[in-house]
């Protein structure tokens, strides 16, 4: 009796422990052949190997240069907006400070924000910005930089956007999606940044990488 009780035990603790690693497999790790094609620049739709988020360098609300340096070995949310917008980037905001707040004591977890107006969106605008929203300075940068370079990152690194373009003057990106990348700088999701229903799931997906952290 007590042996059966033994093998029913290390029965469950083995389901338990291979729905544990499901849940982490269960998380890809995503690269351009994952995306819909109109999201990948076609200079990258071909590309093999594994997809890591390319080398940057933009400027935040304090006027402090920001690389991928500062994000090293962090778990991250980016996306793409600017401060004039009436639409979608005040909810999209609302929402990333949702994120901003759920991990707050968590050091591992951040938030980038990359304008899209980025010679519109100068040091001050983004530091007036980043207060009226509540950014917490340590966890959340609100980023400006040169609009070619933005732009570039928006289509051949976070697939974020889904239309073509150069980054001139005429070129414009509006996008809602919310762009999840991991410790090892690889993207583990894709949301949409307006949704309710896709911020708790970001969070959660933010959680199970923190586990494996």
């Amino acid at each position: 009796m007590i042996k059966s009780y033994i093998i029913i035990a290390v029965l469950i603790a083995s389901t338990v422990s291979s729905c544990s690693t499901k849940s982490s497999v269960d998380l890809p790790i995503l690269g351009p052949a994952d995306f819909r094609q109109e999201l990948v620049d076609r200079e990258v739709r071909n590309a093999t190997g594994i997809h890591t988020i390319a080398d940057f360098s933009l400027v935040n609300q304090n006027g402090q240069v920001i690389t991928q340096d500062d994000y090293e070995g962090k778990i991250y949310v980016a996306d793409f907006f600017f401060t004039s917008c009436p639409t979608i980037c005040p909810m999209m905001t609302s929402n990333m400070a949702k994120i901003q707040s759920e991990f707050s004591n968590d050091a591992d977890v951040m938030l980038l924000s990359l304008s899209v107006t980025p010679n519109e969106d100068s040091i001050p605008a983004l530091r007036a910005y980043a207060t009226e929203k509540g950014v917490l300075d340590s966890k959340w940068n609100i980023t400006t930089g040169d609009k070619k370079h933005i732009y570039e990152l928006a289509r051949k690194s976070f697939f974020a956007v889904v239309d073509q373009g150069d980054g001139g003057l005429q070129d414009f990106i509006h996008t809602p999606n919310f762009i999840l990348v991991d410790a090892k700088n690889q993207i583990r999701g894709r949301y949409d940044g307006t949704s309710d229903e896709e911020i708790e799931r970001v969070i959660k997906d933010i959680h199970l990488l923190t586990e494996l952290h």
